[in-house]
């Protein structure tokens, strides 16, 4: 039988390296691997559709999957977690030192979709009684102007949302004062090279984000691997094949977290961390599967569904091709 030949784009992650640099194969296929950064594979992803298994934005996945206009079915390969805490960035000058002094001031997003904001903006209203409403949020490239939304949006009434103009940027905004805070991804470069009156609003995010999870069990998702769907239906054993590949390049990078004879990554305390965060998460802190994320999953789906991303509350097991949602026993 020939093999089926498969683009993958995915970014170039210490979980998906095996399987970039041919350690891993997925059986049956022929693949051809793009190591791309997240912006532009959801950019070629969602506006071209040019891959047949994609790293997505899994914001902009939900919403697409819930319109019915998604070309991409998910596996529960979550190959780009983060919290979010650490995320929002203030003007220290503007008297900002809670998440409540968010409330009327004018914050910005590159896109209100974007995955990380949704986090921030369901952490917010959960934790500290924030509600999108009550903040006037301004959309556009953080380093570069002319950023626009990946699919078009339906919020609630009270929700203020506007775009910067055409040759502005979120982050020169930020360093002269136009707006207030910004939620990003990334760290705006103005932060990083030390713009004065820049600050985190939580500057121990790493307690925060540690008292989040001791209080909630949710690690929060960011993107998910979405298999172009006319593919699944003319192979249907796709994608558990695929999966299997994403959780066997897992699985190799995990003991090179605890190797210590020679370090694999530029931290000194590699080490204690990987520890220390055993001790807090388990030794499994970055499961895949549906059933080890339910929580996580559960809250993401509501927060799309309450902020307005989404007109009805989907499913979960809408979400995730059928192969995927519970894995074989021996």
């Amino acid at each position: 039988m020939s093999r089926v030949p498969i683009t993958i784009a995915c970014w170039d992650y210490d979980r998906t390296r095996g399987l970039m640099d041919g350690r891993v194969s997925v059986e049956g296929c022929e693949v051809t691997c793009l190591t791309l950064s997240p912006e532009e594979v959801f950019f070629r992803a969602f506006r071209h559709h040019e891959f047949d298994v994609t790293e997505l934005s899994f914001s902009t996945y939900m919403i697409t999957r819930a319109r019915g206009t998604c070309p991409y079915i998910a596996i529960p390969a979550f190959v780009s977690r983060a919290f979010r805490h650490s995320a929002i960035y203030i003007r220290t000058d503007r008297g900002i030192a809670k998440p409540q002094d968010l409330k009327g001031r004018v914050v910005g997003v590159p896109e209100y979709q974007v995955t990380a904001a949704l986090w921030v903006r369901g952490m917010l209203k959960d934790e500290y009684g924030v509600d999108p409403a009550d903040i006037d949020w301004r959309t556009g490239g953080v380093e570069e102007p002319g950023r626009h939304e990946k699919a078009d949006l339906k919020l609630p009434p009270g929700v203020r949302v506007s775009a910067i103009a055409p040759g502005q940027t979120l982050g020169a905004m930020l360093a002269s004062g136009e707006i207030d805070a910004l939620v990003a991804p990334r760290a705006p470069s103005c932060y990083s090279r030390r713009a004065p009156n820049l600050g985190r609003l939580f500057p121990d995010f790493r307690a925060a984000e540690k008292a989040y999870w001791k209080k909630t069990g949710i690690f929060p998702i960011m993107h998910v691997i979405g298999i172009r769907e006319s593919l699944v239906e003319r192979h249907p054993w796709l994608p558990s094949s695929v999966f299997k590949a994403f959780l066997q390049a897992k699985a190799l990078a995990r003991p090179e977290l605890h190797e210590v004879a020679a370090l694999k990554y530029m931290l000194p305390w590699v080490a204690a961390e990987v520890e220390e965060t055993e001790a807090l998460m388990g030794t499994d802190f970055w499961p895949y599967g549906i059933d080890p994320n339910m929580p996580t999953l559960e809250a993401i789906t509501r927060y799309s569904f309450e902020q307005g991303m989404i007109g009805r509350r989907v499913g979960i097991d809408e979400l995730f091709a059928p192969s995927t949602r519970e894995r074989f026993k021996v």
